[in-house]
């Protein structure tokens, strides 16, 4: 069931949407395993440790856009949330733009407590971001929406990087520039 700013999008925009909604899954690509990248987020999020933070979150993503082939996208990570009176901002994916590299922003902190958010929530809402690029690049979507698929992408995606957090292997994939290859 499309959300209900569906009725608003023209017909073309419907197509895509409705595109979107149907892949309903987003398997880890074979033979990369970022378990111990995303144990190092974990670590590194709780020691509030922003730049840690953001070179695992960026070797987690480098290692989801080389196993998907598509282009790399940059990780910034911020401290606190920007917020208004709708909410607070938890992420934001910007596609490559003139030449420019895809880039996601995160922030580590709430707006209005400043306490470093809870890991999973952070984990995903990376994930989510990388989404957005991987509706561009990967299923080469004209436009990335949120609809029931999107969410369900997200969802196993988080869910397999976190089954690969609970039992990682002896050295993560390539794109892992932290852990040495054996």
């Amino acid at each position: 069931m499309p959300f209900a700013y569906y009725q608003r999008l023209s017909a073309a925009r419907q197509r895509t949407y409705r595109r979107s909604d149907a892949i309903e899954r987003l398997d880890l690509p074979a033979g990369v395993a970022l378990g111990n990248a995303v144990m190092r987020l974990r670590d590194r999020l709780l020691a509030d440790d922003r730049a840690g933070v953001q070179r695992a979150a960026q070797a987690v993503v480098d290692g989801l856009a080389a196993g998907y082939r598509v282009p790399p996208i940059r990780i910034r990570v911020l401290a606190c949330r920007p917020a208004d009176e709708t909410g607070e901002l938890h992420g934001l994916y910007e596609p490559e733009d003139g030449g420019k590299s895809a880039r996601i922003t995160v922030w580590m902190r709430t707006a209005a407590r400043k306490k470093v958010v809870a890991f999973k929530t952070f984990l995903r809402t990376l994930v989510h971001e990388a989404c957005h690029h991987l509706d561009y690049e990967l299923f080469k979507l004209p436009e990335t929406f949120h609809t029931e698929g999107f969410y369900r992408r997200e969802s196993t995606l988080t869910a397999a990087l976190l089954a690969q957090e609970a039992a990682p292997k002896p050295a993560d994939s390539p794109a892992d520039p932290q852990t040495p290859l054996l």
